[in-house]
Order: C-alpha cells, then structure tokens, then sequence
C-alpha cells in the first residue's frame, strides 16, 4: 500500500465520525472569522514526515514561530486553492506534484482566523525555494512523532491576565506549539497512524 492510499483509508476512517474532544483555542471568539488554510504536507517517504516553516523574525504577527505553509483564503478560492497557492508561495511547491488527500477539522482562533487544514502528500526531496519574506528556513517533522500523544506535553503559562494552556511538541531544536501543535493534535486524533 503506498503512503496516498494510507492516508486516504485513514483520513477516511477517522473523518467518518464526530470527535467531542477536538483542541480549540480558548481565547474568546472575534464575532467574524477570516478564512484560511494550510496545507499540511507528508513526505512520501520510508519515515514520512509534515513540512513545516518558521516564521521569519520580523514578521508583524507571529515573528519566529512555526507553522504549516499557508494564509488567508482568497475571494472566489476554496481552502484547498488557497493552501496550494500559499505552499506555492511560500516554499516553491509545485501543485501539480501534491496529491491533496482531503480537508481536516477548521481550527478557529482567537486572533481572528478560521483555518482548514488541507491534509496531501508530496514528494520527497522536493526542489524547495523558501520565500525569505515568508519563511526563515524550513523543516520536515516525523508525523510519527508529532502524532504520539506522549510528544504532545501540555504546557500553561499566565499571559495576558489569565491563565493559558497550550500543547508544545519538540522536534530537535524546532519548537512547535499553539494553533499548529494545536491542529497537529487534532490530526493525530482524526488519523490513526
């Protein structure tokens, strides 16, 4: 079985069914929620694993962090659009090499946004060409790994004048947490890897 028909059995499997304990982010709701999508992207590989970026430090929000490619949903694009375009954008793929296996839950957040992780599978060694105005460097993450809920800690911190919590998985010196560990998390539960 190659890695496209895993992930087509599984995404199947898990997204035939509701899930109650899904991760959602505790801030209060904006009343409106801006569109996006990210394409959260596994190497087909022995040991596959998710492409994710950082964020180059001087970017007005979220400077350093890491995240899957991906952005706002453009006028007239459907999540799967925008996250091809946004991977293109960002690291150069080339959609025409992406087998999209489906969409994901939308995680909502409290900055504002509503986002539909759009689940494919790549190449592997890809011809990557980070934008430097999007992305510091990017990296490929074990999906085996960041799918153990035993690298999911759960962390809290007072921020803000109130206690937070949120879910942080480590990958070598790659920190990854909030809405992405978040929507990582969510996968994990969706997808029995």
């Amino acid at each position: 079985m190659t890695l496209t028909e895993r992930l087509q059995r599984l995404h199947a499997a898990g997204h035939d069914h509701a899930i109650d304990d899904l991760y959602q982010d505790h801030r209060d709701l904006p009343a409106q929620l801006r569109p996006a999508a990210v394409l959260a992207a596994v190497t087909e590989r022995e040991r596959p694993g998710f492409l994710l970026i950082h964020r180059p430090s001087n970017m007005r929000s979220h400077p350093g962090q890491v995240a899957f490619p991906g952005g706002k949903i453009d006028p007239g694009e459907n999540p799967i659009e925008a996250a091809l375009r946004e991977a293109n954008e960002e690291l150069g793929i080339d959609p025409a090499k992406v087998t999209v296996i489906g969409t994901s839950d939308v995680y909502r957040t409290g900055t504002g946004y509503a986002i539909t992780p759009v689940i494919a599978v790549v190449p592997p060694d890809m011809d990557l060409r980070p934008n430097p105005t999007e992305v510091a460097k990017w990296f490929e993450a074990p999906v085996d790994l960041v799918f153990d809920p035993a690298n999911q800690q759960h962390q809290t911190v007072f921020w803000d004048g109130t206690q937070r919590s949120y879910i942080e998985i480590m990958w070598h010196e790659h920190r990854i947490w909030g809405v992405t560990a978040a929507i990582i998390a969510n996968l994990a539960k969706r997808i029995a890897w």
